[in-house]
C-alpha cells in the first residue's frame, strides 16, 4: 500500500495550485492536498484538526492578509506546529527572502515556475519527498 503524503498548500494563486498538482502528479507522488488561500486561513486550517497534522506545508511568500514568512513565524511560535516541515514557494529568488526563510528553519525553497522540466524545481520537490521518506 502506498503512503499518501498529506500536504497543506498555502497559496493565493489558483494557477500555481494547478501547477503544483500537475507537478506532483507527473512525479507520481500519491498525495492529499488541502488548500488555504493565505496564512490566516492556513493557521485556521491547522487549528481546526487537533489530531491530524500535514506531513509537509508548501507556502507562498507573497500573499494577502498574512504572507508566507509571517505564517511560518506563527508556526514556529506554536509548540504544536513548530516542527512542521515547510517549503517556501515563490517567484522571489532574492537573497533577502532566502535568508529570511532559512532563519525560520524552512526545509526548502522552491522558485516558481515549478515545471517538470525545471531542474531546480524538481530538485526541491525531490528533496521534499526524500525528507519525508515517502516516495511511492
Amino acid at each position: 500500500m502506498e503512503k499518501i503524503i498529506n500536504i497543506l498548500l498555502v497559496e493565493d494563486d489558483e494557477l500555481d495550485v494547478m501547477d503544483i498538482r500537475r507537478t506532483l502528479d507527473k512525479m507520481k507522488i500519491v498525495y492529499h492536498l488541502h488548500h488555504a488561500r493565505n496564512g490566516e486561513e492556513g493557521i485556521r486550517s491547522l487549528e481546526a484538526d487537533p489530531v491530524q497534522l500535514p506531513d509537509v506545508v508548501l507556502v507562498d511568500i507573497n500573499m494577502p492578509k498574512m504572507n508566507g514568512l509571517e505564517f511560518v513565524q506563527a508556526l514556529r511560535r506554536n509548540e504544536r506546529f513548530k516542527t512542521l516541515k515547510c517549503f517556501m514557494i515563490t517567484t522571489s529568488d532574492e537573497k533577502v527572502d532566502r535568508e529570511a526563510a532559512r532563519r525560520l528553519g524552512v526545509s526548502g525553497y522552491i522558485v516558481k515556475p515549478f515545471k517538470i522540466n525545471n531542474p531546480s524545481s524538481m530538485d526541491a520537490f525531490n528533496l521534499m519527498i526524500d525528507l519525508l521518506n515517502m516516495r511511492a
